[in-house]
This record gives structure tokens, C-alpha cells and sequence, in this order.
């Protein structure tokens, strides 16, 4: 097999050659034929190896980029360790520490972010040290800094930390770096630093203003000091302002909003105060559409647009949906957040998809998540930029209902213990007019195991009482705004007359207990049964009698109760009865006799 080596390559093919020489001379045939074919396939395997040395080369070279930042970046980042980290930390007034491990993806995606940082910050002169430090070779040391969670980023001012509140690109992290550092706002003076600014950042904000003093500027700085992603620019050029905002105003002051995004510049036309300067910037810091990543998830969650709506689509499957909805999502624009989500990514879509009860699935799901209200709505229909502007607009004036998830309706026949989901719930336990033993439970929880056995022999051991169902449901992939339980399992009875209250019975009592508890409540259900006897007395309709009776053809499942008992000294006297009426939840039937009652 021939190296890639050009020097070795051709003494090979020297060697091969005199061989052939060789043997042609020492064999009276004529052999030229042979020694041809095999001078071709030498330079066939040449010519191949060529190719790969290109290709690597080729390789190399797009990559040396990225490899000369982290080459300058490792000189520029210091290694901390259990030697050095306090030493580091006491010598330098500001350090910014790194807390990572190597086996943490989020900390693998954050380190070239944090290395290409470094280097910008030296670039710009920062006298910020930045240092990282390995918190599973050194976890004593990693502990003492206050780094439990990776990655983590922490400042130390004069060897005091404070937590990391800005974003995780590498000019997210310099823009946090320098407001904390002292530096909060960028001065241009000239259009050739314009230019040279405008190339520098996809978001920042500009303040043009006659001067730097004054009441509005000092709430511009006081804003920049409090936001902690968006870099703030300031001038007292007209011309630098129009290069970087086209459609600044003369009028001075001027604030505006830079994007790198279609929507690109946004005018702030609010009173000049700090939390309207603050506000505006939050309502308008995120493109129309966002796209959901590791690095800025954190800043799309706490966004202060609670309601979300999120597209879980292919990447290619999305593109044609981007710029149709960019205009849907700019007539929602403050109200609606606009994400999506690339749904084989299952960190990012998985946690979701699986709130919807629908983590198998690989087709287009739009759906809404309302933090403010812990609540979330699902598009049944096609996902059309058509239909998800009418299911936003559903959203805003309350037509769309909520959205709770449910499995599939299953089949219960002969069924001892019937098996609920989200769909049937009321139906079956809400609306039913029986008294119910609801079995509440999730798949992974080894009580619910037992529980479940117990429940099906009360089951069967109450067979007979007609007026009893035995119910249960998977809370984990079943939801219901009447069912709110969060321990498992649960076991709570509801009784026939009013299923707005229910009896919880303990599930760590044995199968006589439960049994009991069962009995009692049922019995209470039969007693609290109340007959309402009227009678016409002249002109109007008064109550003579009062009896507690087990409803018709109900049999008594053995509590030893007559279908009917009559209360003593409450007899009509053989005066008649004009009208019967049940009440407490039971049918009832009603004839006023002419009473109008």
C-alpha cells in the first residue's frame, strides 16, 4: 500500500520498477503489455493520494480560522485550579470565571462563545481578566466559588462574585462584560465609526442627543447600566446617526432600535424614562420569528411576552413558512411571541411536545404556552400562516378554548375498573350521575402498582351496587381543569349528589379500611336522599311530610335500607298527596296538582 509520502512514493516505484526490469530480462517473453498496466494503476493510486492531500489541506484551511481563535484564546484564558484560583481571583480587580465540564453539552456549546469573547475583549484594551475552571477535576474548588450548576459564569469584583444575568454569545457576553466593567455606552463621533460599529453588533440601541448631560440623557445611561444584553450607543452627530439609523428625526434627543433582522429599525416614541426606555427594548429586542437555541432559551423563557406561540417544524419544512408568518407575527407584535423550533432537536422540542402529549410526533405542531396564566392552546388545524393568524387572533378575544391533553378513548367493555383519559373525564366521573371511586395514578410511581391491585378487588367486592363505578386515570398523559392532584397514587370518592367535593381516602390503609370508608359514604349518600311531600291547602302549597328513601330499583348492596322510610309524625293523616319531589341529586318527578308550585 503506498504512503502519502512523495519522497517513499517514488522510491517504491523505483523499486517496482527495477523488479520489472528485472524479471523482464530475466524471462524471454515478452512482457511490456503487463509492465504498462501496472505503471497505470501506481499512477491511479498516486493521483488518488494527491486528491486526499488537497482535500486535507482544504480542510485545514477552513478551519484555521476557528482554530487560531481558540489557539489565542487558551493563551488569553487562564486555567484555574485548587493553586491558583484564589491568587487569580486577589491579584486582578475583575475577573470573569468560567465553571464548565467536559461532559456537559451545554458547557461544550459555551466554550468557543466564551473564547471568541476573549478575544474581543482584549482586542478592545478590557483589563477583565477571564479564567475558566474545570469543576469535575476541581470540585472543592469549584464549590467554594459557588458553582453548582454547569455552566456557570460568575464576575468577581474585588473579590466579590455577582451571578452572570447577560446573554451567551460571545458579543452578548462583551456587552455584559463591559456594562458591568464600567463601560455601558459606546460613543460614535464620526460616520467612519459608524460604519465601523454598525459591522460590530446585530442589536444595540442609538441615542442621539445635543449633549451628554442633561435629565434625558442621564435615564438613557441609567437604562444601559440596567440592561444587561443590548449594547447602547450615544452621538451628537446628525450625519454618524442617519448612517446608522436612516430615519432618525432632526428633532434631538432621538432613540432608536438596531436589528440585523427584517424588522430592522424601531423608533422609541415614549416618554424618555428609564423603565419606558427598558420596556420598549423588551417588547422589540427578539427578531419577528425566533429561533430556539441552547444559548439564548434561557432569554426567550424569562421574555417578558408571556404568551408564546411555538412552530415545532423541520428546518427545511420551516422555510417557506418564515417570511409569511414574519407579517403574521408583526400584526401581534408585544403580544404574541413568535419561536420556532426545530423538532428533531429533542432537548429543545421534546419537553414541550411531551406538555401536549405529543412527544412521538414528527409532523408540523403549532402550539401556545401562556406562562402568566400556566395554561396552553393547541392549532388542530393545518399549519397555514392563514390559520395561525385566526388562532392568534382566537387567542386575544378568548374563542380558542384551552387546550388539555388526552390520550386516545379506550375501549372499557366488561371492564371491573373503567379507564378514564382527558376526553372522558366528565363523563364519567363529573357528569355521572353514580357515586365514583377515582383512581389517580402515573405509570413510573411503584405505590400506584399496589394501589391499583387494591382498587380492582374493592371493585370486584362492590360488584353489585349498581349506583358505584370504579374509575382511574394516567395523570402524567391525561389533564383535566376539575382534576388537580399532584401526589400519586390518589384515591378520592365523589358522590352522586354533588360531585363538587370529594372524600380523599388514604392509600396506605388496607383493603378493610378502604372498604369501610366506601360503605360509609355511600350510606351517607343514601341517607342524604330527601323525598319532599307537598300538599294543596287552599290556595297555596305547603311541605307536610319528609322521607329519606333509596332511589327506585337501586338495590341496597347490603346496608340493610327499605326503598322508602318515612319520618315519624310526618304522615299526610289519609289527607292525599298531590306532588313528589326528590332532591339532593336525584331524579325527580313533579306534579304541582294545580298548585302552580
Amino acid at each position: 500500500m503506498l504512503t502519502k509520502n512523495p519522497i517513499l512514493n517514488l522510491t517504491i516505484i523505483t523499486l517496482i520498477l527495477i523488479s520489472i526490469t528485472t524479471f523482464s530480462l530475466s524471462n524471454e517473453l515478452d512482457n511490456d503489455d503487463v509492465v504498462d498496466d501496472d505503471v497505470d494503476e501506481l499512477e491511479q493510486l498516486l493521483s488518488i493520494d494527491e486528491q486526499e492531500d488537497q482535500q486535507q489541506q482544504q480542510s485545514s484551511s477552513s478551519s484555521s480560522g476557528d482554530a487560531k481563535v481558540l489557539s489565542k484564546a487558551q493563551r488569553i484564558v487562564v486555567e484555574l485550579n485548587n493553586d491558583n484560583t484564589q491568587k487569580t481571583i486577589g491579584k486582578n480587580e475583575q475577573v470573569l470565571i468560567l465553571g464548565y465540564t467536559p461532559w456537559c453539552p451545554r458547557s461544550a456549546e459555551l466554550m468557543p462563545q466564551f473564547a471568541e469573547a476573549a478575544n474581543l475583549l482584549n482586542d478592545l484594551g478590557s483589563s477583565l481578566l477571564m479564567a475558566k475552571l474545570d469543576a469535575e477535576r476541581f470540585p472543592k474548588t469549584a464549590s467554594s466559588l459557588g458553582i453548582k450548576g454547569y455552566p456557570t459564569l460568575l464576575l468577581f469584583n474585588n473579590a466579590t462574585s455577582q451571578p452572570y444575568t447577560g446573554g451567551f454569545t460571545s458579543e452578548e457576553i462583551v456587552i455584559w462584560a463591559q456594562k458591568k466593567t464600567g463601560k455601558p455606552v459606546v460613543r460614535v463621533s464620526s460616520v467612519a465609526e459608524a460604519e465601523e460599529l454598525v459591522k460590530k453588533y446585530s442589536i444595540f440601541v442609538l441615542g442621539l442627543f445635543e449633549a451628554f448631560e442633561g435629565p434625558d440623557y442621564e435615564e438613557f445611561v441609567k437604562a444601559a447600566v440596567e440592561d444587561n444584553e443590548i449594547q447602547f450607543v450615544e452621538t451628537n452627530s446628525y450625519d454618524a446617526a442617519k448612517h446608522i439609523f436612516p430615519n432618525v428625526k432632526l428633532s434631538k434627543p432621538f432613540i432608536g432600535l438596531i436589528k440585523s433582522e427584517p424588522e430592522k429599525y424601531t423608533s422609541f416614541e415614549e416618554p424618555l424614562k428609564m423603565e419606558k426606555i427598558l420596556q420598549f427594548l423588551n417588547h422589540n429586542k427578539f427578531p419577528l420569528v425566533t429561533t430556539l437555541t441552547e444559548l439564548n432559551s434561557v432569554k426567550v423563557y424569562s421574555s417578558q411576552t408571556k404568551l408564546q406561540l411555538y412552530i415545532f417544524a423541520e428546518a427545511d419544512e420551516f422555510k417557506p413558512l418564515l417570511q409569511p408568518l414574519q407579517e403574521v407575527a408583526r400584526k401581534f407584535k408585544t403580544k404574541i411571541m413568535f419561536i420556532h423550533v426545530d423538532i428533531t432537536e429533542d432537548n429543545l422540542a421534546k419537553p414541550f411536545l411531551t406538555m401536549l402529549g405529543l412527544e412521538d410526533s414528527s409532523k408540523t405542531v403549532v402550539a401556545a404556552f401562556d406562562s402568566k396564566i400556566s395554561s396552553k392552546y393547541l392549532l388542530e388545524s393545518e399549519p397555514t400562516p392563514s390559520n395561525i393568524e385566526e388562532f392568534c387572533s382566537g387567542m386575544m378575544d378568548g374563542t380558542v378554548p384551552l387546550y388539555y391533553k388526552s390520550q386516545a378513548v379506550p375501549d372499557n367493555t366488561n371492564a371491573s375498573v373503567v379507564v378514564a383519559v382527558g376526553k372522558t373525564l366528565d363523563d364519567l366521573v363529573f357528569s355521572s350521575s353514580k357515586n365514583v371511586l377515582l383512581e389517580v395514578y402515573i405509570p413510573w410511581c411503584p405505590a400506584c402498582d399496589v394501589t391499583a391491585k387494591q382498587v380492582e378487588k374493592l371493585a370486584k367486592h362492590f360488584k353489585g351496587l349498581e349506583n358505584l363505578t370504579f374509575v382511574r386515570i394516567d395523570a402524567s398523559a391525561n389533564e383535566h381543569p376539575k382534576l388537580q392532584v399532584t401526589d400519586y397514587p390518589t384515591l378520592l370518592f365523589y358522590p352522586a349528589a354533588d360531585k363538587s367535593t370529594s372524600v380523599k381516602l388514604s392509600t396506605k390503609s388496607g383493603l378493610k379500611e378502604m372498604a369501610a370508608v366506601i360503605k360509609r359514604n355511600v350510606k351517607a349518600e343514601v341517607e342524604g336522599t330527601v323525598v319532599l311531600r307537598l300538599r294543596r291547602c287552599g290556595g297555596d302549597c305547603r311541605i307536610v311530610a319528609v322521607e329519606f328513601c333509596v332511589r327506585k330499583g337501586v338495590e341496597d348492596g347490603g346496608l340493610g335500607w327499605s326503598s322508602t322510610k318515612s319520618v315519624a309524625g310526618m304522615e299526610d293523616g289519609g289527607l292525599g298527596w298531590v306532588a313528589d319531589q326528590v332532591v339532593g341529586g336525584w331524579p325527580w318527578h313533579s306534579e304541582d296538582g294545580g298548585c302552580g308550585g
